[in-house]
């Protein structure tokens, strides 16, 4: 992770998406610096290592471990991106907090979401998503809790315009679908965390037989991650409280949003005409209804 040509508003998200690959020890170490109240580039090596209990040649370890060139490049980056209005944002909701606070704290962090996974984005493997999407014969989603939730909100959008796509919540259902597909199919994994068995499991099934894959979830280097032909990555700050899920999902819905959109463009006309028909039919039913 290079500071050279990076968006500043990635920093704090590419380091997060990192934590899982670090060991305990290790991911207090990161804790403690974004911890501080006060983090600058005058902050010495001796001092981090001191207050998180490790040696100065540990913290340097662990800065190059999260893509840095060492402990220097590490505090610049983390001193610049804790500067920026978006990175202030976010705050730690409390027990205490009125209903005023709630609601402040509740809508920043979700902006920061929103703002943080635009940084990290990849424009290149959405375009590639998009026209996968387009273009396969099936499109398989498999989601299991919160993100099944997510992946019937797409469905739903692309049924809208014509496009079917079939959502899967049951391990054995995925299975079987994942059995079916081929070349011509795209299978679509949905997990938070990367780790959920049953998608990991229906989404290489599905990759085994020829279909191509992609996974919706919060970090790149997950179990998920690994298996999809493409990842693209919602990134959120967590809190005791609300944890990372709840601004993840809203960051989440943005990026199937903005495919839903790419994909309708490829074929606007029919796009259009399908959106005519389909709510033409349900505003005919609820007329039906109130007469």
């Amino acid at each position: 992770m290079s500071l050279s040509g990076m968006d500043l508003k990635a920093v704090g998200p590419r380091i997060r998406m990192m934590m899982p690959n670090l060991t305990p020890l290790e991911a207090k170490v990161v804790e403690t610096v974004f911890g501080r109240r006060r983090f600058d580039e005058s902050i010495p090596l001796k001092e981090i290592a001191g207050e998180s209990g490790v040696s100065e040649a540990m913290v340097v370890k662990i800065a190059k471990k999260l893509g840095f060139s060492g402990y220097r490049e590490f505090r610049t980056a983390v001193y610049e991106y804790s500067r920026l209005p978006t990175a202030e944002m976010h705050r730690e909701l409390s027990l205490d907090d009125g209903p005023a606070e709630i609601v402040q704290k509740v809508f920043r962090t979700s902006i920061q979401a929103l703002e943080e996974t635009l940084a990290i984005l990849d424009i290149a493997e959405f375009d590639r998503a998009a026209d996968l999407l387009y273009r396969a014969r099936n499109r398989d989603f498999y989601g299991v809790g919160g993100s099944a939730q997510i992946a019937r909100d797409v469905s739903h959008k692309f049924l809208r315009i014509g496009i079917r796509a079939s959502v899967y919540d049951d391990s054995h259902m995925m299975l079987m679908s994942a059995s079916l597909l081929g070349a011509d199919d795209i299978a679509v994994g949905f997990s938070h965390s990367g780790n959920t068995s049953a998608v990991i499991d229906a989404i290489q099934l599905a990759r085994s037989n020829g279909a191509r894959t992609l996974a919706i979830t919060n970090y790149d280097t997950s179990p998920l991650a690994g298996l999809a032909d493409i990842v693209l990555c919602s990134t959120a700050q967590g809190s005791p409280l609300m944890g990372e899920n709840a601004a993840a999902r809203i960051a989440q819905l943005n990026i199937l949003d903005a495919l839903f959109v790419a994909v309708a463009q490829r074929d606007s006309q029919s796009a259009e005409r399908n959106l005519g028909r389909t709510m033409s039919a349900v505003k005919s039913k609820r007329k039906d209804r109130g007469s």
